[in-house]
């Protein structure tokens, strides 16, 4: 079965673009937490953060960040909400990149679950010394 956002990348599937670049293609999410909720995704199908090679971080990141800002002034938004699920919550496996208008007041609390606290600094730091022990040799 076909990739959904492969086929909106070359055509096959409609969508309302709002960008099309050589680094991406940008388009209007079809379920929006918020209208104007828009899903910036790489030409080339990547399913994870991890599969974007380094040499097209900053021309993805770049497109992403331009709208970022061009949601926020297109829109009147007080701000945005940027995000990319890897794996767990990705509704679609093809590397996806959430820009969601924001305002004060908006209700918007869905992507911060309950937060939690560490039981003290010896267990806050394990878990910084787990996630340096996973940034070795990359």
């Amino acid at each position: 079965m076909e990739c959904v956002f492969c086929a909106i990348v070359t055509g096959r599937i409609a969508a309302f673009r709002v960008a099309d670049e050589p680094a991406g293609v940008a388009f209007l999410d079809t379920r929006p937490v918020f209208r104007g909720h828009v899903l910036v995704v790489p030409r080339d199908h990547l399913v994870t953060l991890a599969d974007l090679p380094v040499g097209a971080l900053a021309d993805y990141f770049g497109l992403v960040r331009r709208l970022s800002v061009a949601v926020e002034t297109g829109l009147g938004a007080g701000g945005t909400f940027v995000a990319i699920n890897n794996r767990v919550s990705q509704s679609v496996p093809h590397l996806h990149t959430h820009v969601v208008p924001r305002t004060k007041g908006d209700g918007l609390r869905g992507f911060f679950w309950p937060r939690t606290r560490y039981a003290d600094d010896t267990e806050a730091r394990s878990y910084a010394d787990r996630i340096r022990a996973g940034l070795q040799g990359m």
